[in-house]
């Protein structure tokens, strides 16, 4: 088993975390997303859209965080990514798709990037895009984690799918908001201090990471 990341990467962190969650050691490459590395046609072969993480596992290459998260949960099923019963599978997967389909993408690198580069917005209004769809996401995913069914984590006491995406999320919100701001999400931030206390986690942290560059 081999992965390719990028230690700021939020996709690539929640696979990492999930890995660790699950006991596994692959093999790690790295893909410098700030010097374009993703752009190199080797690694376009194995992933056309270019972005990271990509997972290969003997014959199989896996591309997108969550797909490669449910690959691992069939593969080595415990511990289980989702709990039992439909309704709160179905809950678990509505809360990691809101972080991972409707905050993250509009907030990634290449999104501002572009902003930036080409429709030559500039530094304030790139910032205040960032923070209105954080804003927008966290007030609808703290409405979502109030429905009784939180506890340590996000599900219940037991990391989920839900936690492998806050988590990143929050370190990302992080480097444009203050922490005092984000305490206006008590449950996300009851949940993302929760998730560092535990091995896994700590062990997915970017700082961690090989290639972890300060700055």
């Amino acid at each position: 088993m081999k992965v390719w990341g990028y230690f700021r990467s939020s996709a690539a962190f929640r696979v990492r975390i999930a890995l660790a969650l699950k006991g596994l050691d692959p093999e790690q490459a790295f893909v410098h997303l700030r010097k374009a590395e993703q752009r190199a046609p080797d690694y376009l072969a194995r992933n056309p859209l270019g972005l990271v993480p990509t997972l290969e596992d003997g014959p199989a290459t896996i591309t997108q965080s969550l797909a490669i998260c449910e690959y691992l949960d069939e593969t080595h099923p415990e511990p289980a990514f989702l709990p039992e019963g439909a309704a709160d599978r179905a809950r678990v997967r509505a809360l990691a798709y809101t972080i991972a389909c409707d905050i993250h993408p509009i907030n990634n690198l290449r999104i501002l990037q572009y902003l930036l580069k080409t429709l030559k917005v500039d530094k304030a209004a790139h910032d205040e895009w960032y923070r209105h769809w954080i804003a927008v996401g966290f007030e609808a995913l703290e409405k979502l984690l109030a429905d009784g069914k939180t506890g340590k984590f996000s599900h219940g006491d037991t990391p989920t799918l839900a936690d492998i995406c806050l988590v990143p999320q929050v370190f990302n919100a992080k480097r444009f908001y203050a922490d005092s701001e984000l305490a206006a999400y008590p449950r996300i931030m009851a949940i993302f201090a929760n998730c560092l206390a535990h091995a896994a986690f700590q062990k997915a942290l970017p700082e961690r990471q090989p290639d972890f560059e300060p700055g």
